[in-house]
């Protein structure tokens, strides 16, 4: 992820941004299928980042990582992505949960 572009930018400009995306968007409406789609590129790139950090513990293992660090910074990706699929995986459980008890 490369966040070089982002140097100096203000919460207002990621705003204005947001709101112009918002303004431009054609469908404002979220179809399940949507939904579904960002939920199974989540879970994709949790997965393409799990294994990333176990390539770089093989890496450092066998002695071929030249910096510890690059280890530790997958790790950390791996876990936060993981961290964010869990969470999702828990409200999407909870709104099913949520459904289901309602009353028709």
């Amino acid at each position: 992820m490369d966040v070089s572009i982002l140097t100096g930018v203000t919460r207002a400009d990621y705003m204005d941004v947001v709101s112009q995306q918002t303004l431009l968007s054609d469908d404002t409406e979220r179809t399940f299928d949507s939904v579904l789609s960002s939920a199974l590129g989540i879970l994709n790139e949790t997965n393409s980042l799990q294994n990333s950090a176990a390539s770089e513990k093989i890496k450092f293992a066998l002695g071929k990582a030249d910096n510890p660090h690059d280890m530790q910074i997958a790790e950390a990706k791996a876990l936060s992505a993981l961290q964010y699929t869990t969470a999702v995986r828990d409200k999407a459980l909870e709104a099913y949960k949520e459904i289901m008890n309602m009353q028709i």
